[in-house]
């Protein structure tokens, strides 16, 4: 059983995960302001703007178990923002301990300086949790596509049969999309950077020595510096929740694409079995796909927070009203719903299902239909395409009325024995003759998957 406390105890286990309840509890969010209040005390005594003997009673009072959360919600209800309050409080901590560094407590910041360090502290450390589990599903699929380069089953296009490929290519597919979402996320975490304006983004209560306690905050949180303060600059944020959202499709056409195999009427890939997983109320035969639900849950419900924050993104002046506050929950709350939907993403690909025969079988249903483009290659190249396609859709129609196998109708077609042969009929109806490149592209996303290259390979 979890440790994880969580917001809501009754959905969260299913569509969250440990990652992002333990990053974006109250407690969490608070820690970060206070992490920002501790670094910036020592920072500005290391370059003398404050004394040193005003950091340990500082320091000591950043802890969020220290502070009374509800009393501290109920007046930023009132002050617009949980850092007026908190750094009230905080005051009042630390003069109780020593009143000469009470006088130093949050010196020259502002209060979106605290919660915007605060969070990026948040999202780097979600992100790298994030990331673990993404990085297990990318070897559960790295190995599937491995296991399953020779393994034929029907390519789907407009939801029907197209052509032979293999589950491995499918699964190849699968990793190659979460490649690049995980290049995106890293992207959008490496400019995740400190926030340290003061009021207007100026540094203007420091006076000259505003850069180089810039420089000593960043050195104390391990942030990346940037150029100059970002109040209203938002596309750091817009960034990440555009690539969560993409991640979050990535992650829905995965759950979609093992919803339909499990079809019964399809039977090809099932989710993992266990007591208590999948059943039904009523229906005690149901293996219902309850990880794949969450999968799409995710990817439906995401875009609309991703708009919200791109919405957001357009602030007024130095520091904007109302769009930085829309922030604050829809980033969170697009967190969690993608990282539970990696969470179930990681544990569905570990213990799939995958029914070899079945997937064969299907291949089989249409009689020989499925390989209709093999054969009107082949003799493209005796006849002419255009004459050859004209051929082969005849008797794919004889075949398909008279519910016979497609070879045995081109059988009995003269020009079609004297141009391929039996022989030739029959390699032409082996599907694993006619996946193409399969394997060649498989060979690829596994080699980039083991370099961490997807997306920026080189010519070959």
């Amino acid at each position: 059983m979890s440790e994880i406390r969580h917001a809501d105890p009754l959905l969260d286990p299913l569509f969250g995960s440990d990652v992002a309840a333990a990053a974006f509890t109250p407690t969490a969010r608070l820690q970060g302001m206070l992490d920002f209040e501790a670094a910036l005390a020592r920072a500005e005594a290391a370059v003398g703007v404050i004394p040193s003997r005003a950091v340990p009673a500082i320091a000591a009072a950043c802890r969020a178990d220290l502070y009374d959360l509800d009393a501290l919600g109920a007046e930023a209800a009132l002050a617009g923002n949980t850092a007026i309050p908190l750094v009230k409080h905080l005051t009042r901590s630390v003069k109780d301990a020593d009143e000469e560094a009470s006088r130093f407590v949050h010196w020259g910041a502002t209060s979106q300086d605290a919660m915007d360090s605060g969070l990026v502290l948040q999202l780097r450390r979600f992100i790298d949790g994030l990331d673990a589990d993404l990085a297990g599903l990318a070897d559960g699929l790295a190995a599937l596509a491995d296991r399953h380069r020779a393994t034929p089953m029907v390519a789907r296009t407009w939801l029907q049969h197209a052509l032979p490929t293999t589950f491995g290519l499918k699964a190849a597919g699968w990793l190659d999309a979460l490649g690049r979402d995980r290049q995106r996320l890293a992207a959008a975490r490496a400019r995740l950077a400190l926030q340290f304006g003061g009021a207007a983004g100026t540094l203007a209560a420091l006076g000259d020595a505003g850069p180089r306690v810039a420089e000593a905050l960043a050195a104390e949180l391990d942030l990346p510096l940037p150029a100059l303060p970002w109040h209203a600059s938002r596309d750091r944020i817009t960034e990440l929740a555009a690539a969560l959202g993409i991640l979050a499709g990535t992650l829905g056409t995965l759950g979609r694409d093992i919803s339909l195999m499990m079809q019964m009427e399809v039977a090809e890939a099932f989710e993992p079995s266990g007591p208590g997983r999948g059943g039904s109320s009523t229906m005690p035969h149901k293996r219902n796909p309850v990880s794949c639900a969450v999968l799409l849950s995710a990817a439906v419900r995401a875009p609309a927070l991703v708009g919200g924050l791109l919405a957001a993104q357009v602030q007024e002046h130095e520091r904007g009203l109302g769009g930085w506050h829309a922030e604050w929950q829809a980033l969170p709350d697009l967190a969690r719903i993608v990282a539970g939907a990696a969470r179930h993403a990681r544990e569905t690909i570990a213990g799939l299902t995958v029914d070899a025969e079945r997937m064969r079988a299907n291949l089989d249903l249409t009689r020989g239909l499925i390989l209709a483009e093999a054969v009107t290659m082949a003799l493209g190249e005796r006849m002419g395409r255009m004459a050859a396609h004209a051929r082969v859709a005849d008797a794919s129609r004889r075949a398909a009325e008279a519910a016979r196998p497609l070879r045995d109708v081109l059988a009995e077609d003269a020009e079609v024995m004297q141009a391929l042969g039996g022989d030739g009929l029959d390699r032409l109806f082996d599907p694993l003759r006619y996946i193409g490149s399969a394997g060649h592209f498989i060979d690829r996303a596994l080699t980039d998957h083991r370099h961490g290259r997807p997306g920026q390979r080189q010519r070959d």
